[in-house]
């Protein structure tokens, strides 16, 4: 181990009257967690002093350091601490949150404490107290509760006797008046995600947009994970949109899906009335999927789709009543994997199942994600980024997309844990199945 004293400047400016010390701990070096606390305390106009580093040895070492932050005003001092609060540097001063109570509904109280998808925790009485729920763009609200208290998700039971504090994420749009909601940073702390371990043969999740880098390892390597991740017991969540069912990738998605590879779907009103018409009709925005061929009246194909279904009452009616016996949705139904279809204002139909209150749609959308492992988003942009927002960071996100710009999108929101492969649908999910069925022959 070893110990020094850095600072950013020679010395500090008398104008710089404002000090607030903090320290960070964990792989603070390879993670990249240290510079970018440096460089966002000299980008906001503050100034730094190492007071005290310790740096590990080998790479599964921790290192720990103490820095102290100047500003020339307090409230740059406080925009500061904001910033690297977020890569896990706490005030060495002990203290608890700071909460107020929320004067109406649907709106914080201002100086909200705004989360990351970050696990973080807040301090109470003197302990420090994991949030539950987490997701980015959120509050925190702090409640006192006894009997059976809901925590990550679920309900779980507490001794009579006592009470529990129950800390978790909430949505602007689900602020009561008189929740207690956390205000500043004081008393918050943030994890960064850190490196994961690199992998000898291949190092994935390390990986940004890779247009040019080598497909078929990465198609092997999303393949093992989705392996791991459903024999580990694992849920999957696939994101799709109708490119799947445009590019002939159905049967693809369908294989996976029989497998029991999916556990939920997520998508819109498009990728399953597209898939619907496939199933009845043959066709895709009117174009026959066999030999791209356009269809007679095609056009009407998909409206008829819908009209159908509707006339089924439901997806699943349809199904049950021998109407649909085939497709994306058919064996979801078949193979009980949980389906949410969020609307848009451009839908037709729609189709019975689809959720037309997109506040409705986000609600449901949260509730679904909390026992999601590993996302694999294809080929939709507002899909891929509105479930993004919704995922915690340790939650592995491959998003496929032949535009690029999916992917930038979802890192420059916050959603750095994802991957992405530019490439067309459908030869990357042909070569996933192949990929998937190599594994399920290893022991």
């Amino acid at each position: 181990m070893t110990s020094q004293s850095l600072t950013s400047s020679e010395g500090m400016p008398s104008d710089f009257a404002f000090t607030e010390e903090v320290e960070i701990s964990g792989h603070i070096i390879d993670s990249l967690i240290l510079p970018k606390v440096l460089d966002s305390i000299t980008a906001g106009g503050g100034r730094f002093r190492i007071a005290n580093v310790t740096i590990g040895q080998s790479r599964h070492d921790p290192s720990y350091a103490v820095i102290e932050v100047s500003t020339p005003s307090e409230a740059l001092m406080e925009k500061i601490l904001a910033q690297i609060a977020d890569h896990g540097a706490v005030p060495t001063t002990k203290q608890d949150c700071r909460r107020a109570l929320a004067d109406m509904d649907g709106a914080f109280p201002e100086g909200f404490y705004s989360t990351t998808n970050q696990r973080t925790e807040i301090r109470l009485n003197g302990h420090w107290i994991e949030v539950t729920d987490q997701e980015m763009d959120c509050g925190v609200v702090v409640e006192e509760a006894s009997g059976r208290v809901r925590r990550g998700g679920r309900e779980i039971e507490t001794r009579r006797d006592s009470s529990t504090w129950v800390v978790r994420c909430i949505p602007m749009i689900d602020v009561k008046r008189g929740m207690s909601i956390v205000t500043g940073h004081a008393g918050v702390r943030v994890f960064p995600v850190e490196r994961v371990a690199v992998r000898s043969d291949f190092t994935f999740m390390s990986s940004g947009v890779s247009t040019e880098k080598p497909k078929g390892a990465l198609v092997r390597e999303i393949a093992r994970d989705l392996v791991t991740n459903r024999r580990g017991g694992g849920k999957t969540l696939v994101v799709g949109g109708p490119a799947i069912v445009h590019t002939g990738s159905g049967p693809a998605l369908c294989q996976l899906i029989r497998g029991g590879y999916v556990d939920k779907l997520f998508a819109g009103n498009a990728l399953a009335t597209h898939d619907i018409e496939q199933a009845l009709f043959g066709t895709s925005l009117g174009v026959h999927l066999a030999d791209a061929s356009v269809a007679e009246t095609g056009h009407e194909h998909h409206l008829r789709a819908i009209n159908r279904i509707r006339r089924c009452g439901s997806i699943r009616g349809a199904v049950e009543q021998g109407v649909l016996t085939s497709g994306i949705m058919y064996e979801c139904v078949k193979h009980n994997v949980d389906f949410l279809l969020a609307g848009s204002i451009r839908d037709d139909g729609p189709l019975p199942e689809v959720i037309t209150d997109v506040l409705d749609a986000q609600r449901q959308m949260r509730a679904a994600i909390r026992d999601v492992t590993f996302c694999l988003m294809i080929a939709t942009m507002l899909h891929s980024v509105a479930v993004g927002n919704l995922l915690p960071a340790w939650v592995k996100v491959v998003c496929i997309d032949i535009n690029p710009s999916t992917v930038i999108k979802l890192s420059d929101r916050g959603s750095f844990q994802t991957v992405g492969l530019v490439t067309d649908v459908e030869p990357f999910l042909r070569a996933l199945v192949q990929e998937v069925q190599e594994l399920e022959k290893a022991p």
